[in-house]
């Protein structure tokens, strides 16, 4: 049975990050572990939180688990709070390559064109560390962006600007990519590059649904990653998961908090 490691910080109050891909995961019957980077008191956009950094267990707990010979099918990084940790859980995903363990990298940094409240530049250079050891990074429209040191454009992209950018990812490091929340010759999409010298882009469309649903990014990544794991090609992975958000942001589209993100637990019907 295949499992994977989720490297990601824990919000007590909140439906995202490891909160999010946890049920999931379990669901579609991968194992996950974890190994958190930080423990937040709730997502960042209710504008207050503290946090506490994680660097000192990780330092302790990575030689643990390679002295008793833990082996991981699968790593997810999302969110790094210091260089420290991204130097460590590189070299982690590195040598877990090595034996191999596939790297996935979800560059937990913005949307809507903005870094989130309480990321800075720093934590941009150390995502980009973190996609040059990726077998697959996932990253939205901003966070592609920044990683790629281009400018946001929010009217959108032409598709040749498109396969730029994902080859710019490609470039850093990243031996396949998929960016969401897209607009790309007028619609909305989401694109994607396939491994290899002859990588094959794809455009997936979706119908938009107004609002701003928190954790969705984590429900992408989590469906993708279990479908991949299964040995599904990436990009009917890739349909399979924004069908899978599109369905939960449906079935919460009138909850009051949508800060907290959408209560996985309640939507794990609508996961195939």
């Amino acid at each position: 049975m295949k499992q994977i490691l989720l490297v990601n910080d824990i919000a007590g109050y909140g439906k995202v990050g490891m909160a999010a891909m946890l049920p999931i995961l379990s669901y579609l019957g991968i194992p996950a572990f974890c190994l958190p980077t930080a423990l937040v008191s709730n997502t960042l956009d209710y504008g207050e939180f503290t946090q506490l950094d994680t660097t000192e267990y990780m330092r302790r707990t990575l030689p643990i688990w390679q002295h008793l010979g833990f082996h991981f099918d699968a790593i997810c990084t999302g969110l790094m709070f210091s260089e420290e940790q991204a130097k460590l859980v590189s070299r982690f995903c590195y040598e877990q390559s090595q034996a191999g363990c596939t790297v996935f990298v979800d560059p937990v940094m913005g949307d809507g064109g903005h870094l989130y409240n309480g990321i800075g530049k720093r934590q941009v250079e150390l995502m980009r560390q973190m996609v040059s050891v990726a077998h697959l990074t996932i990253p939205n429209y901003t966070e592609a962006c920044y990683l790629a040191g281009v400018q946001y454009k929010p009217q959108g992209l032409s598709c040749e600007e498109a396969c730029q950018l994902l080859d710019r990812l490609t470039t850093i490091g990243a031996r396949s990519a998929v960016i969401t929340s897209c607009i790309i010759e007028g619609k909305h999409q989401v694109c994607g590059t396939t491994e290899g010298t002859e990588g094959h882009k794809f455009f997936l469309e979706y119908q938009e649904i107004p609002g701003l649903f928190h954790g969705t990014g984590d429900i992408f990544s989590a469906v993708l990653i279990a479908h991949l794991m299964k040995g599904e090609p990436l990009k009917q992975s890739t349909r399979k998961a924004m069908d899978v958000v599109s369905a939960m942001i449906m079935r919460n589209r009138d909850v009051k908090d949508l800060k907290c993100g959408i209560f996985i637990e309640r939507c794990l019907d609508l996961i195939s």
